[in-house]
């Protein structure tokens, strides 16, 4: 597929754009609650560097829960697999993405996943490095790498809003400290992991990542290896099974690719070998996805054929 075809992509942009109105951006971290509800965009990337765009694509937002597949991209590169399973699961919960249910319930307690907050945690205790600014600056680097943009930050406005408010977070990782998943501090854990979630990025940069992860973590327009194909593809696994919260199941029938949003209302989708796709809607349903966004996934991959399945 030339990614230039889709000379339509404005018109459905324009037919999913009533959505928003039935979403409501996040508001339980304060700093989310000042995006504009009516955003709506899309990017997306192909091999063949070809690149098409509409809506509101340089907005910046944060990557939140998105950042849950670039950190265990990492940890795995850092850790290898056996070490990472060791502390994380391999399987989907059916339940929210803050739900401690499954850790009071499941033996060994370890997560059940890398997708769910608990499992996220997990995964950022294991990015190598001394102290906090090593490890944030390694997460930042390849982020960087990712989106093919040196100039990616994290909002210090965000990150603080996070750390103020995330006192649930806070329990799952004294629940795990007190069975031996983490190791550490849990204020310098939690302190990591807001500003790992608090990276600002846009539509356009989302894309980019997404193209990179479709091409199993090879850049075609760069001809660099950044992540190990087998590497890129338990991401994309994950981001299949669970990736869209505790509506990952629905989204896999209706749309059927790898996909993982976030709470800032960004999606990331790849379709293997084909394209990345990055998308921008802050009006969320109540299971955290953005309402806009998974229609114009799923009237994208019914257009293109993209399901996998």
């Amino acid at each position: 597929m030339q990614c230039m075809e889709l000379n339509n992509l404005p018109d459905l942009l324009e037919q999913v754009k009533p959505c928003t109105n039935e979403g409501k951006v996040a508001t339980y971290i304060p700093a989310l609650g000042e995006a504009n509800a009516n955003d709506i965009g899309i990017a997306i990337y192909d091999k063949e560097h070809h690149y098409i765009s509409a809506g509101n694509t340089e907005v910046n937002f944060t990557l939140q829960s998105i950042s849950k597949v670039i950190t265990l991209a990492l940890a795995l590169m850092d850790r290898g697999t056996d070490y990472v399973f060791s502390k994380v699961g391999m399987e989907p919960t059916g339940d929210p993405f803050n739900s401690i249910i499954k850790l009071e319930t499941s033996n060994p307690s370890k997560p059940l996943n890398p997708m769910i907050n608990a499992g996220a945690l997990a995964v950022t205790s294991m990015i190598a490095g001394e102290e906090n600014e090593e490890k944030m600056a390694r997460i930042l680097h390849f982020v960087r790498d990712l989106a093919a943009n040196p100039k990616i930050q994290y909002s210090a406005e965000v990150a603080i809003s996070e750390l103020e408010t995330a006192h649930l977070n806070r329990s799952l990782c004294y629940y795990m400290k007190q069975n031996g998943i983490i190791d550490g501090d849990v204020e310098e854990l939690m302190d990591l992991y807001t500003k790992q979630c608090s990276i600002q990025v846009n539509c356009i940069d989302l894309a980019r990542i997404g193209l990179v992860f479709a091409m199993d973590g090879f850049d075609p327009y760069t001809k660099e290896q950044i992540i190990p194909p087998n590497v890129a593809k338990i991401c994309k696994t994950f981001m299949v099974t669970c990736g869209m919260y505790n509506a990952s199941g629905e989204f896999a029938i209706r749309v059927g690719i790898p996909a993982k949003s976030g709470v800032a209302g960004g999606i990331l989708a790849c379709v293997k070998g084909q394209v990345g796709i990055g998308i921008y809607g802050p009006a969320l349903d109540n299971k955290g996805n953005s309402v806009a966004g998974l229609k114009l996934m799923e009237l994208l991959s019914m257009q293109e054929n993209w399901s996998m399945f």
